[in-house]
């Protein structure tokens, strides 16, 4: 099958430190290569793949100093997709609705995974406009503000099983993997470290729009014994990190699309202790792979019962339910059906 994957250039592919989209692009790209498929991925050129690779900026976005309007290469990008996509049996766009009027316009086959939260009233006029448009959601959870778009399926996020590796034994601290802004909440994963008296990892990215909440409420946080921010890490610090730990704590406070971290903790090995909200109750299976929780003390009372969690558990979970090579096989046969969809049309036309 010849498939375009169309990623943001906001990071490379795979990023170089966080970066949830850009990451499962990069695995499922990798992983339909593997299956036999012809991939041609669309990212910037600082991006390694062993698909094809179309570059239209030099390098990621966010690192790149000299960029001042992003949106700018997003919309070269997508003239170079719409210019070749006849040499493709479908497009898998990730970059959210910018292609949508193109793409009502062109007779190609297309889908597009959306990757971000949902529940944001401006969006209700532009999906109720452009409701002809094939979209994969990433959880059940993700599609709540939006029930009567165009869903295709849901396709749950999957990494290499050899990515991380399994860590047997328990650590001795709680991690906290993601963004320093409000909905994450890494205050109350403090205030739980706190409570328990075990002590806190924090390894996080700090976004400028968020450098003002980091500095007037976190940062005062920070000044605490039990407490360590270590900052933004990428895939080969991650493992390490959160395989040594003794639990991720995932206290959100919005409704998480998937959340990749609780997926490289359990390929660790490691337990979750997450707040209810979007996505978690999907990933979490709550007393077996972790513990889902809705208040300070039921967080609290989850740490301290994690050691009645199995490890391996939560391993052989990972390996069922969230491995690229189902993720892709997901997305393999929606392609195909949609591609056969396309071909009765065009039959009938």
């Amino acid at each position: 099958m010849r498939i375009a994957q169309v990623a943001p250039l906001y990071e490379s592919v795979p990023p170089k430190y966080y970066g949830g989209t850009e990451r499962v692009v990069s695995y499922l790209t990798e992983e339909l290569v593997r299956q036999g498929h012809d991939v041609t991925l669309f990212a910037s050129g600082d991006s390694e793949t062993t698909a094809r690779l179309v570059a239209t900026c030099q390098r990621s976005l966010r690192l790149d100093k000299d960029c001042q309007n992003q949106m700018a290469h997003h919309f070269v990008m997508l003239e170079r997709v719409f210019q070749h996509a006849d040499e493709f049996d479908i497009v898998h766009f990730h970059v959210d609705y910018l292609h949508f009027p193109l793409s009502r316009r062109e007779a190609i086959t297309q889908v597009t995974t959306l990757h971000g939260r949902l529940d944001i009233p401006d969006l209700v006029p532009l999906y109720q406009e452009f409701r002809d448009m094939p979209v994969i959601s990433i959880s059940n959870g993700q599609r709540e503000p939006l029930p009567w778009a165009n869903w295709q399926a849901t396709v749950y996020h999957g990494l290499p099983p050899d990515l991380y590796r399994f860590h047997a034994e328990a650590g001795r601290y709680l991690a906290f993997v993601g963004r320093i802004s409000p909905e994450k909440r890494v205050d109350r994963a403090i205030d739980i470290a706190k409570q328990v008296g075990m002590p806190l990892k924090i390894a996080a990215k700090i976004d400028r729009a968020d450098k003002d909440y980091f500095d007037s409420v976190i940062a005062p946080l920070l000044n605490d014994s039990l407490v360590e921010f270590i900052g933004e890490i990428g895939d080969t610090e991650k493992g390490e990190f959160l395989g040594n730990a003794h639990a991720l704590l995932f206290p959100i406070d919005w409704p998480e699309p998937f959340g990749l971290v609780m997926i490289e903790a359990m390929a660790c090995g490691t337990p979750v202790v997450a707040y209810r909200g979007g996505a978690v109750s999907e990933l979490v299976e709550s007393g077996d792979t972790g513990f889902v929780v809705e208040t300070m003390a039921d967080a609290v009372e989850a740490v301290r019962r994690v050691g009645e969690l199995s490890r391996k558990r939560c391993r052989e979970v990972f390996e069922q339910r969230f491995t690229a090579a189902r993720m892709a096989r997901d997305y393999v046969h929606q392609f195909e059906r949609l591609i056969a969809r396309s071909e009765e049309v065009s039959e009938a036309a």
